[in-house]
């Protein structure tokens, strides 16, 4: 009979994929080893320095952050037809072995964990192609938030932020009739002195709030790419907003309790407050800009 066979023709194509997908499992099974073994290292070395600092405590968030978007795209990753590449995945690989090779060897925070996109990108590249990098274009866009940049360049930048916090905070509570003044970043209240750290009005703190922006945007999922561009612009003038805010609730606390509740409690609490400020008025300018760019979301 013609149609004898096709049971053991089934049966070889259900081993072939069982066989297929065994191979897959193992595949990520051992790049998942390889991962742990290069960054948990990394991971630990910057939780006992850069990530217990007020001004790189967010690091920690942002793996976590990556890891769930990641995860969040697990299902649109099955459904997507493999078409692998091999050059860019190997020069992206090599690349990358070689940022993590020096700034390992050299204690260089920026290359060693700026080295995981790299990774990444080679390993979407060389199992999906430019689909599965482009599914996971931004987990891979928001590593660069966790990346320790260089003291030089973080100084660079932040010192005249502080000083543009510093005027703009002790401006408004002498308007409002406080006896405030300021030589520097140093202000004075009363018989307290207060310096504006870099934790207060840094070039981190700003980056943490355009990285809870850019997460918002990204979960409201908005397809207007001029509509993201200028929520993802106006989260600066937010964050420095929001920075004030945070210096001026310190000034206020320490002038009316004392400068131990400045110091204490208050301090870290307001560090909270800075990313609720910053959270309402993403939402309220958010809200503003539905009235100009009606209809864009994803799925509407």
């Amino acid at each position: 009979m013609s149609g004898s066979p096709q049971p053991a023709a089934v049966s070889n194509e259900y081993k072939g994929l069982a066989s297929l997908q065994h191979r897959g499992l193992l595949a990520v099974v051992l790049i998942v080893f390889g991962w742990l073994v290069m960054y948990v290292p990394s991971y630990y070395g910057l939780s006992q320095t850069v990530w217990a600092s007020d001004e790189q405590g967010h690091g920690p968030i942002i793996l976590a952050v990556v890891a769930w978007l990641l995860y969040s795209k697990r299902a649109e990753f099955a459904r997507l037809v493999p078409t692998p590449m091999t050059v860019m995945p190997s020069i992206l690989m090599l690349a990358g072995i070689l940022a993590y090779a020096i700034g390992r060897s050299q204690v260089i925070w920026t290359f060693e964990i700026g080295s995981q996109i790299l990774m990444l990108s080679a390993l979407l590249l060389f199992f999906y192609g430019k689909a599965g990098w482009r599914l996971a274009w931004f987990p891979l866009f928001f590593l660069i938030f966790m990346i320790p940049w260089p003291a030089d360049l973080v100084s660079m930048v932040t010192s005249p932020l502080k000083a543009a916090v510093s005027v703009v905070a002790s401006d408004l509570l002498y308007r409002l009739g406080y006896p405030v003044g300021r030589a520097g970043v140093i202000l004075t209240v009363g018989p307290y002195q207060l310096l504006v750290a870099d934790a207060c009005a840094g070039l981190n703190s700003m980056f943490t709030l355009e990285a809870l922006g850019l997460l918002y945007m990204n979960l409201m999922r908005y397809t207007r790419v001029a509509r993201n561009i200028t929520l993802a612009c106006l989260i600066i003038p937010i964050s420095f907003t929001a920075n004030v805010i945070r210096v001026m609730i310190l000034v206020l606390v320490t002038y009316h309790f004392g400068d131990e509740a400045g110091q204490g409690f208050v301090h870290g609490f307001a560090g909270m407050v800075l990313f609720l400020v910053a959270l309402v008025l993403i939402l309220a300018v958010d809200k503003v800009l539905g009235f100009f760019f009606e209809g864009n979301r994803h799925g509407k």
